[in-house]
């Protein structure tokens, strides 16, 4: 079960107690609850991706070296590759019924509507029902813009000086007071339409293209229904198991909750102490409340593992007039889109199965929504068959079932888009947890705690300062990240920045690949370059 974009903060086994989340802090009792449990990316497509494979997103080919990070059409053609091989994948192939009910953010097709190439039915999962896309304050009239709000605007602008262009150039034939061409007006009247098209198709229909329902490969409602949306995920992930109760099955409830809009549910709006964003989570808890009760009146506790999450941190920057509308990190630095920052990427972790894990038990050394693929694989007896698969997750039942004190985890890396942000390093025998950072997001307004003017931090260019030397802290006894680590501080200070490295810089950048004349090898005085080998005496 995952929730998008909850902060860890927001629930209380995590150290929240004015938003109420009995359920949840149920599982937490019963089950295992991890506190260094890391997202492998801060945004939803790439953190999704590396959750599905047990690979880092970058290996799928959704790192972005740009300004858009995530899949921003359900018409495009990106999204998780169909080579690429996904826990639902292996668990299907070891005859496991799988289902995924909720949001998606992958990609459906690749060059024709209707090839599903990035389909979670391409996947592994048997059967589908959900949010092909994701949530995004376009699918609700009256709450502002998330695509391209900026170029959106522009296109605009764009569009109305063309139309004034176009009603000057008639008004002034109309009038006689210059000659203009028919083909001049005509001219002006296909681009203007052309400027027209191109901001009103994409953009001012994206509710039509993006906001939409799929039963499997049917779509089934377009635009969705926010109201409703909430009981029917609830209904088909509790209906999705009780058809499969005796057999095995794997099921993925991946909410559409708490990513903006907000929704107004009846039984919820204004009951939180924390506005409406209280009342989204307080509406999550309810419905993991529900599907742990349908996995107890089935019978099927001491045989389920079920699993809890959020794909990334909170987002800190969303607000409006009627409040917060995104995450609190609680003590964690940053957030959603900040890189390696602590907030963005730790994130909760509780796995329960009574009888098999113990109850009660913290583990808080770090672990990975990669390890996701290895311990369900592992628990599912599923051999790759011959097939080599790199994984960056491990095996989580050692340390579940209390057998491992640490995780396989040394090193883990924390990418900003395609840029190595962060390496964070668990050296063997210690409790410290050294963070280096390479780079760092700029906050905005200057002194803030994230990109408050432009609303999403970016990876790139002027939106980011190198630090030389990096970054660096012990997460153990600084987990906010607020006091840097110097050689007079830290005794292994040099031993950190060695073991984890500098990140490569790009060799085939346009800084690094045009030509420099001071660079230029010469024989001779430059510019007057040029030689002839004498082969004779080489022989000689």
């Amino acid at each position: 079960m995952m929730v998008d974009d909850l902060g860890i903060g927001d629930i209380g086994c995590y150290g929240n107690d004015t938003i109420r989340t009995p359920n949840i802090d149920r599982l937490a009792a019963e089950g295992v609850k991890l506190t260094q449990h890391i997202a492998a990316a801060p945004l939803c497509t790439p953190s999704r991706a590396a959750f599905h494979t047990g690979r880092y997103a970058l290996r799928s080919g959704l790192g972005s070296t740009g300004r858009v990070q995530v899949l921003l059409f359900l018409g495009g053609s990106g999204g998780l590759p169909p080579t690429e091989t996904t826990f639902a994948k292996r668990l299907q192939e070891h005859g496991y019924t799988t289902g995924l009910v909720g949001k998606w953010h992958l990609g459906v097709n690749c060059e024709l509507r209707g090839d599903h190439c990035h389909h979670p039915n391409t996947h592994g999962f048997s059967y589908f029902y959900g949010l092909p896309f994701t949530l995004f304050n376009d699918c609700r009239p009256g709450e502002g813009k998330d695509v391209l709000a900026d170029l959106q605007n522009t296109l605009w602008q764009l569009t109305l000086l063309g139309a004034l262009a176009l009603l000057s150039l008639v008004c002034v034939r109309v009038c006689g007071l210059l000659e203009v061409s028919v083909s001049v007006i005509v001219a002006v009247t296909f681009l203007s339409l052309l400027a027209f098209s191109v901001w009103f198709v994409p953009f001012e229909l994206l509710m039509t293209w993006n906001c939409i329902i799929m039963r499997n490969q049917e779509v089934v409602e377009q635009p969705m229904d926010l109201d409703t949306l909430s009981q029917r995920l609830l209904g088909e992930a509790q209906g999705f198991i009780e058809r499969n109760a005796d057999r095995p099955f794997l099921l993925f409830l991946s909410l559409a909750h708490v990513h903006t809009p907000m929704f107004s549910s009846p039984g919820f709006a204004g009951k939180s102490r924390h506005g409406l964003y209280g009342d989204n989570v307080e509406e999550v808890d309810y419905m993991i409340g529900r599907m742990t009760e349908t996995v107890d009146r089935l019978g099927l506790a001491n045989n389920t593992m079920m699993y809890f999450t959020s794909d990334h941190g909170g987002h800190i920057e969303d607000a409006d007039e009627r409040g917060q509308k995104g995450g609190w990190n609680g003590i964690y630095k940053g957030g959603k889109a900040m890189g390696g920052w602590e907030g963005g990427i730790r994130v909760p972790g509780i796995f329960r199965w009574p009888g098999r894990l113990p109850a009660g038990r913290v583990f808080d050394t770090p672990t990975s929504l990669m390890d996701l693929y290895p311990t369900l694989t592992h628990l599912a007896g599923a051999t790759h068959s011959g097939r080599y698969v790199l994984l960056d997750g491990y095996d989580l039942m050692p340390v579940l079932e209390g057998r491992a004190e640490r995780s396989q985890h040394e090193f883990m890396f924390h990418y900003c888009g395609a840029y190595l942000n962060a390496v964070r390093w668990h050296p063997p025998g210690s409790e410290s947890v050294y963070k280096v950072h390479f780079f760092t997001p700029n906050f905005s307004p200057p002194g803030a705690g994230g990109c408050y003017d432009t609303k999403v931090c970016s990876c790139h260019g002027s939106y980011v300062t190198h630090h030389s030397p990096p970054l660096v802290f012990d997460l153990h006894t600084d987990p906010s990240e607020s006091r840097p680590l110097t050689p007079d501080t830290e005794p292994r200070y040099q031993e950190v920045l060695q073991q984890t490295a500098r990140p490569v810089l790009n060799q085939l950048s346009w800084e690094k690949i045009l030509w420099r004349p001071w660079l230029q090898p010469c024989c001779g005085t430059f510019p007057f370059c040029g030689c002839t080998e004498n082969t004779t005496s080489t022989l000689a």
